[in-house]
């Protein structure tokens, strides 16, 4: 039997005092570390240890305290002596810590504990909670670890890895096992649970929820056990109490405000570099923090940066959203402000990462966290078509989700735009998903008859907004993820980064196109990120729907857009009212948008109605005008357009008895006029249609 089922399995026969019963229920709900025990009892089993200080590191509430105690009972089952030692109560020097371990010894005054150690083969020396007396570090590790027998074992368990100085010094390098200790393992944090007596059918939860910490755990079982047992999941925003001891746990000893500012953005944003909090605090501090934050045991890196545990992150976003509703908003505000930054200002691998990191600050909307998979965020990336067996391995996916027919038309695309598709890889060359923007103002006659789908996204944005010429036109015809289809995925990430990319990268885009395949599931996120409806545009392939989402980007640009995203991120305030015609008006309706308006010439609340009143033209004017005297003034300059051609007089003359200075009627008009009234009529036709035709210009140029 090895040690650890002996632990493992070690019950007493009989509890005589409450001293042992605690004993004994500590050892029956201690789980996992078996890595950690063993570590410590093969070492134990040598007449000499391997090592002469483990030092166990992680953040508060992961269980350091605890293991400590399983390491002690497990040493003391092996015949070894125990020495526990708390550093919490002692003043950070060498004579208030060797005055603890004497009372830790039991020993008299004038007895030194180093003697009695000595005369203690073997012993273990248990440090708890060094983190209070880190000023310690280098005489423990030059004097006190060095005078102690070399059987002796000195067990360190704190919030910080040790200094570089014991990295630096060879001798310790073979003395020194240093521990990074981590949550549970789900099969570890279920056995907690159950000895809890927690029933299965709410584990699964309480698991995601505390990502497997123990404390959390913990107090998620004295939360459920004061719940109705019909009860559902909680939520930590819903649970400030349980927040409230996890932040002291993880925040003890926390040196300033600024600090629990610089970490409040730091689980607020995706990842953190020195840089971002440069922008937050100024260079100097970023830099200052930044050193601080890679400190702390909680934090991990990666290649773009710094980031917290999960747990952490969760806790510390919603204990500062419940707290202090303002500075959560404010902490948003400035890293956004900082991300767009980036996003407008780089290029290449760089702006892909500052758009994954804009991405992640729309985590707490609803629509969005229903489409984007925030976990393997930024893990998989985009890539170029590499060679036939991608292109196979696209039509074959196709033919899997969507049918034969589809397939043939992905096949036809491939071949006429290749550059359009691009495809998700990980760590591997294996394709993972794909996507494919096709320029439909490249397409020809032959694509427009084989693709259905292109054909009447076409005839839409012809018949509502036609594209100029250098104007771009694209249609987002297939999505997939290999495992998932259209649903929550790494593939959706990247395809969801990449469009942005598009609409922030094409100054001449006009119209695009989205077309998924469940269109119910889809709709509240295309209305999240300002996508319209287009039923027009609807088409079908192989007996299969698909329902079309379009946005026109010359009415409401890439920046309207940033700020449109800016009021909804935050997932609780109302999305903008959209006084626009939804979709944007076709060219007839704007036609007779415009014969209403210049007939409610001096009637401010129809033109307050009137859907000119929504239009980018008007919207651009409303900063210094009311929308009703915006219109009214771009209509004046439309007919004083028409002035200086002399070819132009006429039909001037007709709008100006008819709607600037109105004749009673219009056959008054003509009679004022003296023109036959077939005459009058044409004139102000031909007018209406120079207005209209001015006007509309003037809304898709935005000038």
């Amino acid at each position: 039997m090895s040690p650890i089922a002996r632990h493992d399995s070690y019950e007493p026969a009989l509890a005589s005092t409450v001293a042992d019963r605690l004993k004994s229920a500590r050892r029956r709900r201690f789980v996992g570390r078996a890595a950690e025990l063993e570590l410590f009892l093969k070492a134990l089993a040598e007449p000499e240890p391997p090592f002469s200080v483990l030092w166990i590191h992680g953040p508060g509430g992961v269980g350091k305290t605890t293991l400590l105690s399983a390491l002690g009972a497990a040493a003391a089952d092996a015949g070894v002596g125990v020495v526990n030692v708390d550093l919490r109560p002692i003043e950070p020097s060498p004579p208030a810590f060797m005055a603890e371990l004497a009372r830790a010894l039991g020993l008299p005054a004038e007895v030194s504990p180093q003697d009695a150690l000595a005369g203690r083969v073997p012993v273990v020396l248990l440090l708890d909670t060094f983190e209070a007396t880190v000023a310690l570090e280098d005489w423990l590790r030059e004097q006190f670890v060095p005078a102690l027998p070399a059987c002796a074992l000195v067990v360190v368990a704190g919030r910080t890895a040790p200094g570089e100085a014991w990295r630096r010094d060879p001798g310790w390098g073979d003395l020194l096992r240093v521990v990074s200790l981590r949550n549970l393992g789900p099969d570890d944090a279920r056995a907690f649970l159950r000895g809890a007596g927690v029933a299965e059918e709410q584990q699964a939860w309480m698991l995601e929820l505390s990502h497997g910490h123990p404390l959390a755990l913990s107090l998620l079982v004295d939360v459920l056990s004061q719940r109705p047992a019909d009860a559902g999941p909680l939520e930590l925003g819903a649970a400030p109490d349980v927040v409230a001891q996890l932040v002291e746990s993880f925040l003890a000893g926390l040196p300033s405000p600024r600090h629990r500012l610089a970490l409040d953005s730091v689980a607020h944003a995706r990842v953190t570099t020195a840089g971002l909090l440069g922008s937050v605090f100024g260079d100097r501090q970023g830099e200052e923090l930044f050193a601080w934050l890679r400190g702390l045991s909680f934090m991990e890196s990666g290649p773009d940066g710094l980031f917290p545990h999960d747990l952490v992150r969760e806790v510390l976003d919603a204990d500062l959203r419940w707290r202090d509703p303002a500075a959560y908003r404010e902490v948003h505000r400035q890293l956004r402000q900082a991300l767009v930054k980036r996003v407008l200002g780089r290029e290449g691998r760089d702006r892909w990462r500052a758009l994954a990191d804009l991405m992640y600050l729309h985590r707490a909307n609803p629509a969005a966290s229903a489409v984007w998979d925030w976990k393997s965020l930024g893990a998989v990336y985009a890539d170029g078509l590499r060679g036939d067996g991608d292109a196979r391995a696209i039509v074959a996916m196709v033919k899997r989700y969507e049918g034969a027919e589809s397939a043939a038309i992905a096949k036809h695309w491939l071949e006429r735009q290749p550059a359009g598709f691009y495809v998700v890889r990980g760590h591997g060359p294996d394709l993972l998903g794909f996507a494919a923007h096709i320029a439909l103002h490249e397409a020809g006659v032959e694509d427009f008859e084989r693709d259905p789908g292109a054909r009447a996204v076409w005839a839409h944005a012809q018949s509502h907004a036609p594209p100029r010429p250098g104007d771009e036109v694209i249609l987002v015809r297939f999505v997939m993820d290999r495992e998932a289809y259209q649903a929550p995925s790494r593939s959706l990430n990247v395809v969801t980064i990449r469009t942005v990319h598009e609409w922030l990268g094409r100054p001449r885009l006009s119209w695009y196109y989205m077309a998924p395949a469940d269109p119910e599931a889809m709709a509240a996120f295309m209305d999240y990120v300002d996508f319209d409806r287009a039923p027009d545009a609807d088409f079908e392939v192989d007996g299969r729907s698909y329902a079309v989402f379009a946005r026109d980007w010359r009415r409401r640009g890439s920046l309207d857009w940033l700020k449109r995203m800016a009021e909804r991120e935050l997932g609780d305030e109302p999305a903008v009212a959209e006084t626009a015609p939804v979709p944007g008006p076709s060219r007839a309706e704007f036609a007779d948008a415009v014969r209403r308006a210049l007939r409610d010439l001096r009637r401010p609340g129809a033109l307050a109605t009137n859907p000119l009143a929504g239009t980018r033209m008007v919207r651009e004017r409303a900063a210094e005008l009311p929308a009703p005297e915006a219109l009214r003034e771009l209509l004046h300059e439309a007919v004083d357009a028409l002035r200086g051609d002399p070819r132009s007089e006429k039909l001037v003359r007709a709008l100006e008895s008819t709607y600037l200075r109105p004749a009673p009627t219009q056959e008054a008009a003509a009679e004022l006029l003296d023109l036959p009234f077939s005459t009058y009529r044409g004139h102000l036709t031909r007018g209406l249609e120079r207005v209209v035709d001015w006007l509309w210009q003037r809304e898709l140029d935005g000038a």
